[in-house]
């Protein structure tokens, strides 16, 4: 599998082979996802590290962890997610162990090295996010940030002194408060990676909304993606 490296342009290897498996309604790999694998491997993700991986979907990351040796903990709030994850680590025989729940719960008293996240972040004309559905991958409220808030001012509290963390999201959701509101957490934060790619099927059906609602500019032919990176003080 490749992905483009968002620094130089060049395609990189990535160390997975073959496709995961999904059940019906679970967010398949686009280039968010290889876009944060990459930023995970030029990271050092290394042997011995306790990494959470943060709305798994499939678990495409978290297998990518665990191949670069760390020990992962995966969780995601949809069943259909969960079962594919856990598939997908029986399928390839690495060490991630895959929970049901909102984020952190069900993680208290645990601390990490590491945390990664590629969380539903596409700015959607209804107030809450979807409960059911394939949409539940990716709406995530008018400003598309109900879910990425959460991260940056809850997942702080599991990392260790020095962690890191890496997030995905669209430019459409204001990656510029992700990284205040890490600041706020007590992270040093910064946009790491940036990759500009033609509007996927999701965001060319709510160009006009995008648009009306000041997001997106009239010109605009396609939709950025960054990295935010954190380290705890």
């Amino acid at each position: 599998m490749t992905v483009p490296d968002a620094d130089t342009g060049i395609v990189e290897d990535l160390p997975w082979p073959g496709s995961v498996v999904r059940l019906p309604g679970v967010y398949g790999p686009q280039a968010d996802s290889l876009l944060l694998a990459a930023a995970m491997r030029r990271e050092g993700l290394r042997p011995g590290l306790e990494v959470l991986d943060l709305c798994t979907g499939s678990g495409l990351l978290a297998l990518h962890a665990a191949r670069l040796g760390a020990r992962v903990t995966a969780v995601d709030i949809s069943r259909r997610a969960v079962a594919s994850a856990r598939l997908n680590a029986a399928l390839t025989r690495l060490p991630v162990s895959v929970h049901r729940g909102d984020l952190l719960s069900g993680l208290r008293g645990r601390l990490f090295d590491a945390v990664v996240s590629n969380p539903p972040y596409v700015p959607a004309p209804s107030v809450s996010p979807p409960r059911r559905g394939a949409r539940r991958a990716w709406d995530a409220g008018l400003d598309g940030r109900i879910i990425v808030n959460r991260i940056c001012d809850e997942a702080p509290a599991v990392l260790r002194s020095g962690g890191l963390m890496l997030i995905v999201q669209s430019a459409l959701s204001a990656p510029d408060e992700t990284v205040r509101r890490l600041a706020r957490a007590g992270m040093r934060a910064s946009v790491s990676d940036r990759l500009a790619i033609p509007f996927g099927p999701v965001t060319q059906e709510r160009l006009g909304w995008l648009r009306a609602r000041g997001l997106l500019s009239s010109h605009a032919d396609r939709e950025e993606l960054v990295v935010i990176r954190a380290r705890k003080h």
